[in-house]
């Protein structure tokens, strides 16, 4: 199998999510700075930094003591994977098919001690290597090992692996979704932080009432500049960002739902081919590889999958 891997199409895809993020937050922060200054406001006056450094601040902190150093850590590579729209592409899902369809011709046709060097160490097996977008997922190799293992030593049933499978996909989701719930958290206290650092400006203005009305006004508006901030920064920037993050890990766990799904069919008699098949319906319809790029794939090669996949898609 060949180690060089085109993907025009997951490659489009993904720039359309890079571009579907930066129009939306370009459209959002032009319309609300175009309107006010239409309405004949002054942008400098939005310039207060120290409003900002109070808002920004408060929730960082806020942030880091409700989190662990992992979640945090965690955020920081979640917010990039929503950004540049990292969720699995067709061709992702198209490997893990033909690693899936290669290892259980392999369980079905050859002994355990033929096979489990598959699983004992996959950087050295030759089914595992010749993916080497799939080698970078460590978790979903993992995973893929631990149950074809299971299969290998032939005492389990079937509906005994399927609850193991559907308790660690849970399991998965949940530490996959703690990015999301610990940025919510965050945009959920941002109006009232953004309240806070209003209040303390009205405190400013209030030792400033002998002054001109003049630098008065500009004084109770930097205040209110705080309350703008913490309610735009909460629902024009940090809750898309983690709705963002939930769509891209979902997406990512199709993955794990697929293997799933593949491994259930062929513990249940179906052959390999057939098997793969059930793990391709699980893939939503718009990402779906068809039937034929699948079988071109597992029996010809990636050179005429995409060229099957391209042709039965359109340009």
């Amino acid at each position: 199998m060949s180690k060089t891997r085109g993907d025009p199409r997951g490659s489009r895809w993904r720039e359309t999510g890079k571009l579907n993020f930066a129009v939306g937050l370009m459209i959002a922060t032009g319309c609300m700075l175009g309107g006010f200054a239409a309405l004949g406001g002054h942008l400098h006056v939005l310039l207060q930094p120290f409003e900002f450094v109070i808002i920004g601040g408060s929730s960082l902190g806020i942030f880091i003591v409700a989190n662990p150093l992992p979640t945090i850590k965690d955020c920081g590579r979640a917010i990039m994977e929503a950004v540049l729209n990292k969720g699995p592409t067709p061709r992702d899902f198209l490997d893990v098919l033909s690693v899936l369809h290669a290892l259980l011709r392999e369980l079905r046709g050859k002994s355990r001690s033929e096979v489990e060097g598959h699983f004992d160490n996959p950087g050295e097996s030759p089914i595992f290597t010749a993916f080497p977008r799939l080698m970078l997922n460590a978790d979903l190799v993992t995973f893929i090992c631990d149950y074809c293992r299971l299969i290998i030593i032939g005492n389990a049933k079937t509906h005994e692996i399927e609850a193991l499978l559907d308790e660690e996909i849970q399991t998965l989701s949940y530490d996959r979704f703690k990015p999301v719930h610990a940025l919510n958290a965050v945009g959920d206290g941002l109006p009232a932080l953004g309240i806070v650092a209003a209040v303390l400006g009205i405190i400013h203005a209030m030792g400033a009432l002998d002054q001109s009305p003049q630098l008065l006004g500009g004084l109770i508006g930097a205040a209110l500049v705080g309350t703008f901030a913490g309610i735009f920064l909460s629902y024009g920037i940090v809750s898309p960002i983690a709705q963002k993050i939930k769509v891209v890990r979902q997406k990512q766990l199709r993955l794990f739902t697929l293997v799933k799904q593949t491994l259930l069919a062929f513990m249940n008699g179906a052959m390999p081919q057939v098997a793969v098949e059930f793990g391709r319906k699980t893939i939503p319809s718009k990402e779906r590889p068809t039937i034929d790029a699948v079988e071109s794939e597992t029996i010809s090669g990636p050179a005429v999958a995409d060229a099957a996949d391209k042709a039965a898609s359109g340009p």
